[in-house]
């Protein structure tokens, strides 16, 4: 294990190395025990058990490492190189059950708290959208109550499903009953589809959530919803990208899907926004990718590549 003031441990050189050789981590980064320590660390969260709809994202982890592969260490748009500028790792996966939600949660949440505890920032690759509530959680007990930034077709601000409080659609409501999110500064951005009832938007606004409907983008583009994110947004902030966010034609492979919705480019576009805004983010994740559904691999990679805007967010947040 090397010491904890070593220089950042990068990924694998891939011109000594070929991409499709070795141990696949997250852009073939190296995990927590070869390195030692972290600023920034990728935690899988493999759980499905709140889905409501299709299921397989339990191996959304693994299909988004497999589709980082390709990732290079220098972020052009950010003129930023993550990986020498901090120490990121691939922290593995949470063990959490596959049969038990409570349980499973708790595992998450313990190892996404242990990992803040260390001083590292946290990015989850999902597993459905109820593991957020745990990634949540640790991040504001560490941080105190959170702004969220929620690129999603759906609010996951509803009440409950068959009478059970906590699946993939509701835990946005939780998190903000418990004071873990501040909904009066927190974003949602890239709603669509049908709806229960004609009050489910009423809602999910009297709750205090700002929004931007996938509908409303045409007109607002990406500048405005960075623009709305900025205006709304407080330090500590966390961002949720529910890969259902984009049109199925970018994104297949999800539990959800729903016609309409943002391009890869417009959701890539909207978290580069976020840089150089003064905005300390400490958490973010990647949900909702499901990889039986996923032939191509181009859900997946699009996921990749969102997360590894985010490990340049991260980054950035841990200069000051």
């Amino acid at each position: 294990m090397r010491t904890p003031a070593s220089e950042p441990l990068g990924p694998t050189d891939a011109l000594v190395v070929p991409r499709f050789a070795g141990v696949r981590t997250f852009a073939r980064l190296p995990t927590l025990e070869q390195a030692g320590r972290a600023d920034v660390a990728v935690l899988g969260a493999p759980f499905d058990g709140a889905t409501t709809f299709r299921p397989g994202s339990r191996f959304g982890p693994a299909g988004i490492r497999e589709a980082s592969l390709l990732l290079r260490p220098y972020n052009e748009p950010m003129d930023l190189s993550p990986f020498a500028e901090s120490q990121v790792v691939d922290a593995g996966d949470a063990p959490a059950s596959p049969v038990d939600i409570e349980g499973a949660h708790r595992a998450i949440e313990e190892s996404a708290g242990a990992l803040h505890a260390s001083g590292a920032r946290v990015l989850g690759l999902g597993g459905d959208h109820s593991v957020a509530l745990p990634l949540v959680r640790a991040a504001a007990a560490a941080y105190g109550r959170l702004s969220l930034l929620q690129l999603d077709a759906h609010t996951d601000t509803w009440d409950s499903y068959f009478g059970a409080k906590v699946t993939h659609g509701t835990i946005f409501r939780r998190a903000a009953e418990e004071g873990a999110i501040d909904p009066h500064h927190s974003v949602q951005i890239g709603l669509r589809g049908s709806l229960y009832a004609p009050a489910d938007l009423a809602e999910n606004a009297e709750l205090g959530f700002s929004t931007l409907l996938a509908r409303e983008f045409d007109a607002a583009g990406v500048a405005g919803a960075i623009e709305l994110a900025l205006g709304q947004l407080r330090s500590p902030v966390y961002v949720t990208v529910d890969i259902d966010v984009l049109d199925p034609a970018f994104a297949p492979g999800t539990g959800t899907p729903e016609a309409g919705g943002l391009s890869s480019r417009e959701l890539l576009a909207i978290l580069r926004g976020l840089a150089g805004a003064g905005l300390d983010l400490v958490g973010a994740d990647v949900v909702e990718v499901s990889p039986p559904y996923d032939p191509a691999g181009v859900t997946a990679l699009a996921a990749a590549n969102a997360a590894y805007e985010l490990v340049g967010l991260l980054v950035l947040s841990g200069r000051s």
